[in-house]
């Protein structure tokens, strides 16, 4: 059996989704982990503990286990003033190997800080390891300018671990492209391998979604949803939203979830504040419904419930609420930047439109308002794409070819460690959606 080490030092794979610092790395490390360990892999997470209350090991599903790593204080700390930690981490890591007598065959690090850990790791131990950086430093700061908190030293450090790294996997064809136009990465060391979505967790909901979450029938539903921060572009959704009323004579009702407490507090989650204050002074205040955080549980009633799911980043590495969306057969129209624009296919599963142009997105909605039995194509097309390319098992076997690959390409020890593939059934992807499911809008 293949013992692998999962490091990601921000994103728990136990943390709250929604909530600061917690989104798609945190599902993207949970399900691989999940998955990896339904494949016959040894499953070892370790991330930095953020609170006194946790056991350092916890026992989490057959197969995995959740590490929690002292390093630094034990409280919340941005991940942009994590790096003076991870020094710690790595010797922690280090320590907790040698104390307990693991080797693990392989490190998967998600993102560059972690990649500082496996680097580490892999000079004490010789352990390989692969990393998905989740997001590159230079291209958040081409993004993002001054509101980039971490310090440029970021840049030289992912440009070495490009180097160092055995395999480097890019989560989208834009992210692999960046990598090695901006890092001078060796194309032939990334292997494209994109995020997923839960097959069980996200589908087309009951014909009581709408019921079920207090909305009529005969409203045209906009749900915009994921973590309140700035570069998420909700700003844009609503300014969109804005313009369908004054121009298009619609009056769209506006799902706005996601947000630090489950009740909507500007005081928990300021962005919820300044967006409030965005929609009172273009007066469709009484249009918009904040919902505050959201269970996993709950949110593919959200999903199915709408006509249409918006996603209008100005940076997305990949972005995963398109493909929930499109797996509860929900059209897509997201922003036309990094993993968008290989989920989103345009005028076939949704439309891609420019960020920060709330009239490109404006003329959009109204396009599908006006269309609602191509918006429903759309939707059955968007939800035969996503189980047939996005389900979290198929990624994880195609990581776990990228692993495999990885240790073929070591030199063989004289135990036979490496280079002896993990003995099971072939990796094939199980394909299970529904046919021409009935939505109800």
């Amino acid at each position: 059996m293949r013992k692998i080490a999962l490091i990601s030092e921000h994103a728990s794979p136990l943390a709250t989704i929604g909530s600061v610092d917690s989104g798609g790395q945190n599902v993207y490390v949970a399900h691989v982990a999940l998955q990896l360990a339904k494949l016959g892999y040894s499953v070892d997470v370790f991330t930095r503990r953020d609170n006194d209350s946790c056991d350092v090991v916890v026992e989490w599903l057959p197969g995995v286990r959740v590490i929690h790593v002292p390093a630094g204080p034990a409280r919340f700390i941005a991940k942009e003033r994590m790096l003076p930690h991870m020094d710690r981490f790595a010797r922690f890591m280090i320590h907790f190997a040698r104390k307990n007598d693991i080797q693990y065959d392989l490190v998967h690090a998600n993102f560059f800080m972690s990649g500082m850990v496996a680097e580490q790791f892999k000079q004490a131990t010789g352990t390989p390891f692969v990393i998905t950086f989740h997001a590159l430093g230079r291209v958040r700061r081409l993004c993002q300018g001054k509101s980039d908190g971490f310090p440029d030293i970021r840049f030289t450090i992912e440009e070495r671990l490009m180097q160092q790294a055995d395999r480097v996997i890019a989560e989208c064809p834009q992210d692999k492209r960046d990598m090695e136009q901006l890092y001078f990465a060796d194309p032939d060391k990334i292997d494209i391998v994109p995020c997923g979505f839960d097959s069980e967790e996200f589908q087309a909901a009951p014909a009581n979604a709408r019921l079920k979450l207090g909305l009529n029938d005969d409203e045209f539903v906009v749900l915009q949803l994921g973590r309140m921060v700035p570069r998420k572009g909700v700003d844009n959704v609503i300014r969109a939203v804005g313009i369908l009323k004054e121009t298009h004579d619609i009056l769209a009702r506006l799902l706005i979830v996601g947000g630090n407490t489950a009740e909507p507090d500007p005081v928990h989650t300021p962005e919820i504040g300044k967006l409030q204050a965005l929609a009172e002074s273009l007066g469709i205040a009484e249009q918009l419904v904040f919902t505050g955080q959201r269970s996993r549980k709950e949110l593919h009633y959200y999903y199915s419930a709408a006509d249409v799911f918006v996603t209008t980043p100005w940076y997305e590495p990949f972005g995963i609420t398109p493909i929930e969306a499109m797996a509860c057969g929900t059209p897509v129209i997201g922003a036309a930047v990094g993993g968008i624009k290989s989920t989103v296919v345009d005028g076939q599963t949704g439309f891609l439109v420019p960020p920060k142009d709330p009239d490109a997105l404006a003329q959009k909605l109204a396009w599908l308002q006006k269309h609602p039995k191509t918006a429903q194509r759309f939707g059955w097309a968007g939800m035969r794409r996503a189980y047939q390319q996005y389900t979290w098992r198929s990624v994880a076997e195609r990581i776990a070819r990228v692993y495999e690959s990885a240790l073929a390409d070591l030199p063989v020890e004289n135990d036979g460690t490496y280079g002896e593939p993990l003995q099971q059934s072939p990796l094939q992807p199980a394909v299970v959606f529904p046919v021409q499911p009935q939505i109800f809008r």
